[in-house]
């Protein structure tokens, strides 16, 4: 497909972050398992319940447009998973690796909030006030999930990470 309209360019990245919810509705659960944390392991499992519902957001925004609802390999969050499976398949302390999870959860989470802003601005240009609407709900989803994770780290998954480093030769 050649990119040569806003139009093209807004139902590609549309294609691009559908394929990347999918991929993190089958991550999420694998994240909650690897949680020592029973707080951090709740914040997975209440994104996974709105990432359900952000995937439905985007099927509704297809078909409003006419459009098949399909994605197309969204390789940037195939790597950002993939990085976030080896956290899980590290050994160490238990608070240690929830701190990379949070880690490994933001980047995701930021990944999407550009992904969302963008698109929420195209169909904002494009005149697709219900889509903009749509997306904004996804948008502001992303950034609480984001600071939900931010509020984890500094509330002691941080410092515990720390206490379980201190003294520790390499």
């Amino acid at each position: 497909m050649s990119l040569d309209s806003l139009e093209k360019l807004f139902l590609e990245e549309l294609k691009d972050v559908y394929n990347a919810e999918k991929q993190i509705l089958r991550a999420l659960p694998r994240m909650a398992k690897a949680a020592e944390s029973p707080e951090l392991q709740q914040a997975f499992t209440k994104h996974l319940k709105e990432t359900e519902g952000q995937v439905q957001r985007l099927e509704r925004v297809f078909r409003e447009l006419g459009q098949s609802i399909r994605g197309k390999t969204c390789k940037g969050m195939q790597g950002l998973l993939e990085e976030g499976k080896e956290v899980m398949e590290e050994e160490g302390e238990g608070a240690v690796i929830d701190a990379a999870l949070i880690a490994s959860a933001q980047r995701v989470e930021h990944y999407e909030i550009a992904a969302y802003g963008c698109l929420r601005t195209y169909a904002q240009l494009l005149g697709y006030s219900q889509a903009e609407q749509l997306l904004q709900q996804t948008l502001d989803e992303e950034e609480a999930a984001d600071e939900k994770l931010t509020q984890l780290g500094e509330a002691g998954i941080n410092q515990a990470a720390a206490a379980a480093g201190a003294g520790v030769e390499e």
